[in-house]
């Protein structure tokens, strides 16, 4: 179902959402409190990205809530400074969502967004349908289930997204859910549409090769990984990206 773009705005910001999805959003769908108090709060984690599952009427979802990480954060926290609408990061993020929905390539459904400007600065939100039965691919190789097949099938995901040219801007195994039947990419925050190019897509690889390694996919020895792991994932990345 193609994606139907509402905003509603107010004197504070706006929310951006898809009435196909959800024909209305409140502010309050963005405040996990609100949530809580219907019992509908189902999980919730700090962290950087501020994570709480919720029960809305579109059905489950994660809310999520930017904040800076790094040295920045100690001085700019969840505030962004402001360029525009278009160019907020809930907006650019949500609107990557739809894209990636259109192309058929497997990451989360996007609800809705929201932003709240204060002057030169402004906070955001973004809602998307949780995708369940899934764990990160840093959970399966914390629990010893990576394997080569996985590995495999980790490549071939990958591939998909760089042949439709989507540069995931954080590509790491806590961003890549695998469930019994596939594999998804969560956490576009910062991605794009790029035009293909093997400096941006091997940067990409590499990213995420740095994650497997500080996660301990190499703990066996570097020849190990090699063979068993990366080998396999960039065999099956290759054929993937050229059929």
């Amino acid at each position: 179902m193609a994606m139907q773009e509402r905003i509603r705005e107010d004197t504070a910001g706006a929310i951006l959402f898809d009435a196909a999805v959800s024909p209305q959003v409140e502010a309050d769908w963005f405040e996990p409190e609100t949530w809580r108090v219907l019992g509908a709060l189902r999980q919730q984690s700090g962290g950087r990205g501020g994570i709480a599952v919720i029960a809305t009427p579109a059905g489950e979802c994660v809310l999520r809530h930017y904040r800076r990480g790094g040295l920045v954060a100690t001085l700019m926290g969840d505030r962004y400074l402001w360029t525009g609408a278009d160019r907020t990061r809930c907006f650019a993020e949500f609107r990557l969502l739809g894209l990636i929905a259109s192309l058929g390539l497997p990451g989360p459904q996007a609800v809705a967004c929201r932003y709240r400007r204060e002057g030169l600065f402004y906070t955001a939100d973004l809602i998307t349908r949780r995708i369940a039965g899934t764990r990160t691919l840093a959970e399966c190789l914390a629990a010893g289930l990576l394997d080569g097949e996985m590995a495999e099938l980790v490549g071939a995901l990958v591939a998909r997204f760089h042949r439709a040219g989507i540069w995931h801007a954080d590509l790491n195994a806590h961003n890549v859910l695998v469930a019994a039947e596939a594999l998804y990419l969560i956490d576009f925050d910062r991605g794009r549409q790029r035009r293909p190019g093997e400096a941006w897509q091997l940067a990409n690889l590499q990213r995420l090769r740095r994650s497997l390694v500080k996660l301990g996919a190499a703990a066996q020895g570097e020849a190990v990984f090699e063979e068993t792991l990366w080998k396999p994932l960039m065999y099956r990345y290759e054929r993937t990206l050229r059929a």
